[in-house]
């Protein structure tokens, strides 16, 4: 799985440079506030791996109730790509997403296949 190029912005962490994307277009799920924001990021070669998707804790800025919410800073991808990578997360093997979520407070949960 990639993500699409169009609409991703390019960051570089430690050296390596990545892409993360937001859907644009919330799930109905989203809509409603019945789950959080989620944002894919990628290694930025030409043949991308495993794709890490992070679960925040914020509602999607689509949402059809006009929840409040903080944007996603580049500061929280750097520290999202960090943490994943700790805990094994490896961006140029391919496999099925890495999982990583975050709590209410900003912490990350755990890490899980799905």
């Amino acid at each position: 799985m990639a993500l699409n190029k169009r609409g991703s912005r390019r960051i570089t962490v430690d050296g390596t440079a990545y892409r993360w994307r937001i859907r644009r277009k919330p799930s109905y799920s989203q809509d409603l506030c019945w789950t959080p924001l989620t944002y894919a990021v990628e290694v930025a070669a030409d043949r991308p791996g495993k794709v890490l998707v992070v679960t925040t804790d914020q509602p999607h800025p689509g949402n059809w109730l006009g929840v409040e919410l903080e944007p996603v800073r580049p500061a929280d991808v750097v520290a999202s790509i960090r943490e994943a990578r700790l805990q094994g997360w490896e961006p140029t093997h391919a496999g099925p997403p890495y999982l990583l979520e975050r709590d209410q407070d900003g912490a990350f949960l755990r890490d899980h296949w799905p």
